[in-house]
């Protein structure tokens, strides 16, 4: 290195330095994850270290749903026409009754640091939190293989309108917009596509069968001629227990859609379910307080 450029470097050094610090005194901030003073300029009131602590969903799990398999026994399913021997390995569920869509992804566990994430996105309305929640997101539908991803139709799992109106923007939209700036320029969103006609009550609490129910008839198909014979990506924040998802996989089907996949940031695994209930208790007292 010349002497010049090393004093470049110095004074790059020196500014960077200076910018920070006066950032931190004009516009003093915390991490919201851990309370750490920020001291790097970001839209994203989090720090660093706790975004590094985010990681994707580890061991084995459901070819279909996703779901974390508990036990190293679990039964495949030959795939093709049985003469290369190939198997998916199926949770219990997807063994028995096979669900409308053809494979759900997501990158984490609806915990810790993914989860802090979507409540600044979804309750604090910290917007900047899309742009990473996109960038999950994107990580997690790479795990799709041999799907032609320019193809598919991205469509997020909307809003009833008072809940959007509430809140301002649908979360799933946003995280599906940054999801396409970094996946590929030749995808495209079609948010009015599927629309809410009807608001559905808590799903916690609920039997499986009382969930299938509570959403039934929830979801619409307002604009068929987009999707027909189309290959579709669901997008929504958070997979729980899937029936959301599967509902509107079977309206997208019936409307003449090829196809259904779904993705997600998130997704409950099955010892976090009565603790992600627990939470959502919470989530929605967040909102009915946010609202006034």
């Amino acid at each position: 290195m010349t002497r010049d450029s090393s004093l470049v470097s110095m004074l790059v050094s020196s500014v960077s330095g200076v910018a920070e610090s006066l950032f931190a005194t004009l516009f003093p901030s915390d991490c919201r994850f851990c309370g750490t003073p920020l001291v790097n300029i970001s839209r994203l009131p989090v720090c660093q270290a706790c975004l590094s602590e985010i990681h994707v969903i580890e061991g084995a799990v459901c070819s279909v749903c996703g779901e974390r398999l508990m036990t190293p026994f679990a039964l495949g399913v030959r795939t093709g026409d049985g003469t290369d021997g190939t198997e998916e390995v199926r949770c219990g569920l997807c063994r028995k009754l096979a669900p409308p869509f053809v494979k759900a992804v997501a990158y984490g566990s609806y915990d810790g640091g993914v989860r802090e994430l979507i409540h600044l996105l979804k309750y604090e309305q910290v917007r900047p939190a899309a742009a990473v929640l996109g960038r999950l997101l994107a990580e997690a539908v790479s795990g799709l293989e041999s799907l032609g991803i320019e193809r598919l139709v991205v469509v997020p799992v909307p809003l009833h309108a008072r809940k959007l109106r509430q809140r301002g923007f649908n979360q799933s939209e946003l995280i599906a917009q940054e999801f396409i700036r970094l996946a590929s320029e030749n995808m495209t969103l079609h948010s009015r596509v599927l629309q809410r006609r009807r608001e559905t009550e808590s799903q916690i609490g609920l039997t499986r069968h009382q969930r299938r129910e509570n959403i039934r008839g929830a979801f619409i198909v307002a604009r068929p001629q987009e999707i027909a014979g189309r290959e579709i990506l669901l997008v929504d924040d958070v997979f729980t227990t899937g029936t959301t998802v599967s509902e509107c996989a079977r309206v997208l089907l019936r409307a003449g859609a090829s196809k259904v996949f779904v993705a997600t940031v998130a997704r409950t695994l099955k010892h976090e379910v009565k603790g992600i209930e627990l939470s959502q208790t919470v989530d929605e007292e967040q909102t009915v307080a946010a609202a006034g």
